[in-house]
This record gives C-alpha cells, sequence and structure tokens, in this order.
C-alpha cells in the first residue's frame, strides 16, 4: 500500500535571515533586474552616471552660481555631489524596493522563496548604480586635494549602511502596503522628493542652525538623511577644504551617527515585521 502524501505547508523560515541564507537566489535576482533595466538600451550601466550628472549641472548653476553659495563655501562642487549620489542611492533602494512586490507579482504567485527577497535586491541593485558614482567622486576629490583622515574615511560605509538600511526598511513598509493600497506609491513619490531638500544636500547646515536654533537643529539632525549625508560631507568634501574652514556638526560622529543608526534599525525591524504580518496574503491579492 503506498504511503499517503503529506502536504506540509511552506517552511515559516522568512524574513531577512533566509534572505542571506539563500544568497544565490538574491544574486539571481540582482541579475535580472540589472538586466531588464538595460534590455535595449544603448548607453547601458553608463546612464548610472547621467542622472546624478544632469542633476549635478541643475543644481550648480542654480545654486551654486545663480544664488552664489559656491562664493561662501570652499570646493562647493565636491560638496553638492557627494550629497546628490547619496541622495541618488536612497531614492532608488526605496522607490524601487517599494515598487518591487508588485512588479514581480508574476515570481510570488508562482513559485515560493523569500518575498523580503525583491525589496533586498532592489537595494543591492542602487548600490551597484552607486559604484561608478563613487569613483567619480574619488577622482574628483583627488584632483581638488583630497587628504583624508581614518575618522573621515569610515563615515563612508557609516553612511551607506544608514541610508541603505533606511532604504530597505521603509521599502518593505511601503512595498507590503503598496500590495493592498496603490496609493502607497505616490506617497513614495513624495517622499523621495522631499527627501532631498531635508537633508544639507543643496545647502550647508550652518543655515538651518542659524534658521531653527539649537533646539528645532536637534530635530533636524534625528533626520537619518542629514546624518548619512554630513558623513559623506565629512568623508570626501571636508577632507578637499583648508583646515579648520570648515566643519561638520558638532557631535556628528559620537551622537548622531549612533542615534543614527538606532533610527534605522528600528525601521528596518518595523518594515520587517509588518512585512512578515501581511505578506501571507500578497498572492492573492496580486
Amino acid at each position: 500500500m503506498a504511503a499517503p502524501t503529506v502536504v506540509r505547508r511552506p517552511s515559516p523560515g522568512t524574513g531577512l535571515p533566509a534572505v542571506f541564507r539563500q544568497r544565490y537566489l538574491l544574486k539571481l535576482l540582482v541579475d535580472k533586474e540589472l538586466q531588464i533595466r538595460y534590455r535595449g538600451t544603448i548607453l547601458g550601466l553608463l546612464w548610472s552616471y547621467v542622472k546624478p550628472g544632469i542633476q549635478f549641472v541643475v543644481f550648480y548653476v542654480a545654486l551654486g552660481i545663480f544664488l552664489g553659495l559656491e562664493r561662501g563655501m570652499e570646493n562647493y562642487a565636491v560638496y553638492l555631489f557627494s550629497g546628490i549620489i547619496l541622495m541618488n542611492f536612497f531614492s532608488e533602494s526605496f522607490g524601487n524596493a517599494a515598487r518591487s512586490i508588485v512588479a514581480n507579482a508574476s515570481l510570488i504567485k508562482k513559485i515560493y522563496l523569500p518575498r523580503q527577497m525583491f525589496p533586498v535586491a532592489s537595494v543591492w541593485v542602487a548600490g551597484v548604480h552607486l559604484l561608478p558614482q563613487l569613483v567619480v567622486m574619488l577622482v574628483a576629490c583627488l584632483i581638488v586635494g583630497w587628504s583624508p583622515t581614518w575618522i573621515s574615511l569610515l563615515a563612508v560605509p557609516a553612511a551607506l549602511l544608514i541610508v541603505g538600511l533606511l532604504g530597505a526598511g521603509l521599502g518593505m513598509l511601503f512595498g507590503a502596503a503598496n500590495v493592498f493600497f496603490r496609493d502607497a506609491e505616490n506617497f513614495v513619490d513624495l517622499i523621495v522628493m522631499v527627501s532631498t531638500w531635508s537633508a544639507p544636500v543643496l545647502y550647508p547646515w550652518m543655515m538651518v542652525r542659524d534658521v531653527l536654533g539649537p533646539v528645532w537643529f536637534a530635530g533636524f539632525m534625528l533626520n537619518p538623511l542629514t546624518v548619512a549625508v554630513e558623513l559623506s560631507h565629512a568623508a570626501f568634501w571636508l577632507p578637499t577644504t583648508s583646515p579648520g574652514a570648515h566643519t561638520v556638526p558638532p557631535d556628528l560622529f559620537s551622537l548622531w551617527t549612533p542615534v543614527a543608526l538606532l533610527v534605522v534599525a528600528v525601521i528596518m525591524f518595523l518594515g520587517d515585521l509588518t512585512f512578515r504580518r501581511l505578506e501571507g496574503r500578497f498572492a492573492q491579492e496580486l
């Protein structure tokens, strides 16, 4: 007599740990996203240079030349570009992660794999696009006399970690919501639009402190993107300026960086928790 067939539910071992236990699937998804992104294009990965390059030119002409910010800030071009590449990393990782579940609806309905793999793969794709921009940033810094310290070098991975975790956490949160309410995409677009101006990418942090005062400025520093951008400035821009001429916000390394890491860790936890609670209904809703 044949043994009865036992039907088991898929393993509950989902979540972020399962994503990194199946790194080969993550690599496949990243490769797929890159191939789809540039299929039929002529420039291919060179588009990673085009968008930040155009952004830089527009902002530099409008703010640096027309509004005169370059006259009061040494190496304003380096200051501007070091913030732009970080905000592009956030906007791409967050925006694509928030849309990743709906965009991969056909895969989600056909095969079983950790659903968090899709927003995480979106962050990795954004990281691939970030690398060429970092190379350009490094070359520009070397041309203008970059002399980093070990603290400024450590600021680079700290800034990327903050932005990557923030993009993944918010991406999972809004990605889950987007399955049930497509209005979530509009909120994502609004957040991305506001984020460029919510951090000192285009203007110096001293202007915010002088206008808001010390109390409200502390609230400004609670924004993880503010801390990440200032870490990027400390890594790339500050070592190109005259000694003592410019500075980063007080307690950036000792206080605000740990606070920012704590904030993004909480957002990551809440995003993963919300995602786990809702992922069982993704297939039927899609």
